[in-house]
């Protein structure tokens, strides 16, 4: 889960990192009533994105209304195909030396990779590889402690101590949350060792929610800003939406045999609404999944066909195709065509419920690929 930079903040202030005051505002309006820190302030969109800054949804205001326009020109933006539905108010910084701090795990090796810099901010990839310190370390909070404080070595007298006493503190958030990600950039470093972290990023493992009590509340709690995971912690399989102007709505089971399907289709050209991975066993017996994921598939304003491409081993086909047709009924927001691709266990009878239902069944997914393209055409 990749967390908007409030919600990071919020958990690495409960954890004693310093981070600059602020508040969340849903709107432009709501600034007024909102409980402000002292200004001059920076109104910073949240999306699960980089970059944010050079897309020109990291502003600064000097008064209330200043802040206003800038949340106003902020919140509602499009940017890299996520509208921006909340920003981060907060204190401004000034006077204070901007470096990088980051943990990253590597599954290559099964280690952690340490990441410091005495240059930071917006244009990070333009340091020079000399200037930026990097070592893996064990995955434990000693260790990885232990590898800051070596690499800060290299870094100038003046700054060194700060670098080193956040990258510590991180080490331990790191390995509390059992994240994948913590980056903090820049890491505004002022004299006599006081250090505040100005933005920060964070991406924590999905499987370790159950483990993670703060980090299941904070989905339970901002469904809306985390649907897809969430809908997992909900309903127990990955839904995602991987381009909100697909045309092609998924019906799939499996990862990796999901992921290549999307592939396959960007490949030639179509644009897929979304991802799932859900076990055949999880459609059977109900239709409360199967009608679940329609529903959430027809969503999607330009899904024009829906593909339902299954391969069943020990889930029956028959069973299975009963099913869709009642899903299919039961989920009338969908209005589109549907496509099916079946290959395994029960087939035939599969193929006789499908076509009483005026559902077109394919073995060969080529086939398949060709009347979704002639229902994208009509």
């Amino acid at each position: 889960m990749y967390l908007l930079e409030h919600d990071a903040k919020e958990l690495l202030a409960a954890r004693g990192i310093a981070v600059p005051a602020g508040c969340l505002i849903e709107s432009a309006e709501a600034a007024r009533a909102a409980p402000l820190p002292a200004g001059p302030w920076v109104v910073k969109g949240q999306i699960a994105a980089g970059g944010r800054g050079k897309a020109g949804i990291i502003r600064h205001a000097a008064s209330i209304a200043e802040l206003e326009a800038q949340a106003r020109h902020i919140i509602g933006a499009k940017v890299k195909g996520q509208r921006v539905a909340t920003a981060r108010v907060e204190q401004q910084v000034s006077g204070a030396r901007e470096a990088y701090v980051g943990f990253l795990l590597d599954a290559a090796s099964g280690g952690v990779r340490v990441i410091l810099s005495a240059s930071g901010g917006m244009d990070i990839e333009l340091v020079p590889r000399k200037h930026i310190h990097s070592e893996l370390a064990r995955p434990d909070a000693q260790s990885l402690a232990n590898c800051v404080r070596q690499l800060a070595r290299n870094l100038p007298s003046e700054i060194a101590p700060s670098v080193r006493d956040a990258g510590e503190r991180l080490a331990h958030a790191f390995m509390e949350l059992e994240a994948l990600l913590i980056e903090i950039n820049p890491l505004f470093v002022y004299p006599a060792r006081w250090w505040v972290a100005g933005d920060a990023k964070i991406v924590t493992d999905d499987n370790a929610l159950p483990r993670q009590k703060a980090l299941e509340s904070l989905v339970e709690s901002r469904a809306a800003a985390y649907p897809d995971v969430a809908r997992k912690h909900e309903h127990g399989f990955d839904y995602v939406v991987v381009d909100p102007e697909g045309e092609i709505g998924l019906l799939t089971t499996g990862a990796g045999l999901s992921m290549m399907l999307i592939d396959e289709l960007r490949a030639a050209g179509l644009k897929p609404y979304n991802f799932l991975d859900i076990r055949t066993g999880g459609f059977r017996g109900e239709t409360r999944r199967l009608t679940q994921v329609l529903e959430w598939i027809g969503e999607g304003q330009k899904v024009r066909v829906l593909l339902v491409n299954i391969f069943a081993g020990i889930t029956d086909l028959g069973e299975f195709s009963r099913l869709l047709v009642e899903a299919v009924a039961a989920a009338p927001q969908l209005k589109v065509p549907v496509v099916a691709r079946h290959v395994g266990n029960g087939l035939p009878e599969a193929r006789e419920v499908l076509t009483a239902a005026g559902i077109p069944l394919y073995t060969d997914l080529d086939a398949a690929l060709d009347e979704v393209r002639r229902h994208l055409k009509a």
